[in-house]
């Protein structure tokens, strides 16, 4: 009977403490991404500098284009007069002579009209990116934070939607949520113009 009785009580002791364990890895919270990318003071100034930088490439693109479109009218002007035939067979040599380097020189400009476009493309892509990842890295190291100082084992989005762009979390009573708590954190350190927005 005291064998029977000390196994059982081995057994129960063993599954409260594993369920106690349990209970305590899987304490989970939730954050709402889209709210936090939102209200985070470093999501507006990347959309600002990422808005002057493709103002600035705007800028110079368009002045290139002009320059462009000035001679594209300069070389056709002088396609034009090179094929008049009320001048002499000689001026049309000249002329034709005199439209090579400019027939050149817009096939470069077309050339480094496309390679600056492509390079510009290029350019804001890769600074979005590094910004985007600079703006993650913050944070999901917040979240990782905040995560460990609650004894959360796990994190969920709650703005998260699968491919068919349905819910993902089905339900979410709210009191684990994490948000408001790492956008304080975040914001912390924001400069003071920031925080008055």
């Amino acid at each position: 009977m005291t064998k029977s009785f000390r196994k059982l009580f081995l057994t129960v002791t063993l599954a409260v403490l594993t369920a106690g364990a349990a209970q305590a890895q899987g304490r989970i919270a939730t954050v709402d991404l889209g709210v936090i990318f939102k209200k985070y003071y470093m999501t507006d100034e990347a959309k600002q500098a990422i808005a002057e930088t493709e103002k600035d490439l705007k800028k110079e693109l368009e002045t290139m284009d002009e320059a462009h479109k000035k001679l594209i009218a300069t070389t056709k002007k002088l396609v034009e007069e090179s094929n008049d035939q009320g001048v002499s067979d000689e001026e049309r040599k000249k002329r034709k002579a005199a439209l090579e380097p400019k027939l050149k020189d817009l096939k470069d400009s077309e050339t480094a009209l496309k390679d600056t476009l492509a390079r510009s493309e290029a350019d804001l892509k890769q600074k979005t990116g590094r910004m985007m990842d600079k703006i993650v890295g913050d944070i999901k190291k917040a979240i990782e934070s905040k995560a460990k100082s609650g004894g959360y084992s796990m994190v969920i989005d709650s703005s998260a939607r699968g491919s068919n762009q349905t819910e993902m979390l089905l339900f979410n009573s709210g009191e684990n949520d994490l948000t408001t708590a790492v956008v304080d954190m975040l914001n912390a350190a924001a400069p003071v113009d920031s925080k008055k927005k």
